[in-house]
């Protein structure tokens, strides 16, 4: 727990931990505008799932070329400018007038999330120690976590006062996070930019390696766990609404589940600094399977605690596998954070609007029990990952530890 308290003092963490809470916020908000919009342009499942592509595909594949770019030049711009557009973007899409609109608008949106999430993943590694390196990441994506949970919860009371226009009520939160985000890092010139570089100068022969057999394995499971959990966020409002729910009831829901995986974020995190990154990422994947055939095989009030147990383990090892891709990449901390968090989400993205043509053929509670499956293959996959990861990036000094100036 000392690990903890010293990272939460870390002011240089906090400010791009602020910058994930903030974009993740806008990616909560949209599942709970999709039944909205599917209900005025009279919508499938299916062509939900390609709306939320939209976005996904976005973020994701532009992740590695904006990793590459933090490498390179880091945040000082790029930072609050990603979370302005993103801003700016979905609150646009509830004013959409056609489909094609709000997939422009869903798109651009997921445009400002891939340009924040490599940036500040590597930026947050920079300024962290190498021991401390799973604690750190699991703070760093609880902000996101965080955000992703309130997304929902926002979202139902804005869309539940005037529609889907309530989309603009979620403008200001993104103006002022990025004058927050901006003050911070104007007053530390070069902040990312001297860390990060200073971390692969420290090792510049070992740049060239890239340690592929932990890493094709890790981006598997990224690629499958994401698949299962933006099918269920996703869906999760759309099958409540089905059953005859409310926007009361599964806006709060998702939100839970959300918040559920942030609180599992920080458990892994802490538990891999001290057991091993291997082993909690194995057992919080077997425990995850029968998480979810509770949730969806006991649809209902109940949602609410089994929905919140199945986030916290499903989610527990988020920051495991992008630690674990940042030490197979030495060196290009942004490139292996836009990797993990890009190509890996992608299929996640992809094979949504999959799940939503089979819920449109079979129904959504038989779609969602599917996701099992890749929860399965996820387990044999992670398997292949070698027990003892390399860890070759060194440790940053004791200042930069701390994020002081």
């Amino acid at each position: 727990m000392e690990t903890l308290r010293q990272l939460m003092r870390n002011r240089a963490l906090l400010t791009f931990m602020l910058g994930h809470f903030t974009v993740d916020l806008y990616a909560g908000v949209l599942p709970v505008l999709y039944p909205l919009m599917a209900l005025e342009f009279s919508l499938t499942k299916e062509a939900v799932g390609i709306v939320a592509l939209a976005f996904t595909a976005t973020s994701s594949l532009v992740q590695p070329l904006f990793g590459y770019l933090a490498d390179r030049f880091g945040s000082r711009v790029l930072a609050p400018a990603s979370v302005v557009w993103a801003a700016l973007m979905v609150a646009v899409a509830g004013l959409a007038p056609t489909v094609g609109f709000l997939m422009l608008a869903a798109s651009l949106a997921g445009l400002g999330s891939g340009a924040y999430h490599p940036l500040g993943a590597s930026s947050a590694a920079a300024v962290t120690g190498e021991l401390q390196k799973n604690t750190a990441m699991s703070i760093y994506t609880v902000g996101g976590s965080v955000g992703y949970a309130l997304g929902p919860l926002l979202g139902a009371l804005a869309f539940g006062s005037v529609g889907p226009a309530g989309s603009v009520f979620m403008l200001p939160v993104g103006l002022v996070s990025a004058l927050l985000i901006l003050r911070s890092l104007w007053g530390r010139p070069g902040l990312v930019a001297q860390r990060a570089q200073a971390v692969v100068a420290e090792a510049p022969s070992q740049r060239e390696r890239i340690a592929w057999r932990p890493l094709l394995p890790v981006v598997g499971v990224t690629m499958l766990r994401s698949w299962v959990s933006l099918s269920l966020i996703t869906f999760i409002p759309l099958w409540y609404a089905d059953l005859g729910y409310g926007a009361e009831f599964y806006g709060p829901l998702t939100t839970l589940v959300i918040g559920g995986g942030a609180v599992g974020t920080l458990l892994g995190g802490l538990l891999a600094d001290r057991f091993g990154q291997r082993r909690v990422l194995l057992l919080s994947l077997a425990c995850t399977l029968p998480a979810l055939v509770l949730f969806v095989g006991v649809p209902g009030p109940i949602a609410l605690a089994t929905g919140a147990l199945y986030g916290m383990l499903a989610d527990s090892s988020l920051s495991i596998t992008l630690v674990m891709a940042q030490r197979a990449l030495p060196g290009r901390t942004g490139l292996a954070s836009g990797f993990i968090l890009g190509l890996g989400f992608v299929t996640g993205g992809i094979g949504v609007p999959l799940v939503g043509r089979l819920a449109d053929a079979v129904g959504m509670p038989a779609a969602l029990l599917s996701l099992s499956v890749l929860l399965v293959a996820a387990v044999a996959l992670a398997l292949w990952i070698p027990r003892d990861a390399p860890q070759r990036a060194p440790a940053p000094s004791a200042a930069l530890a701390r994020g002081d100036d």
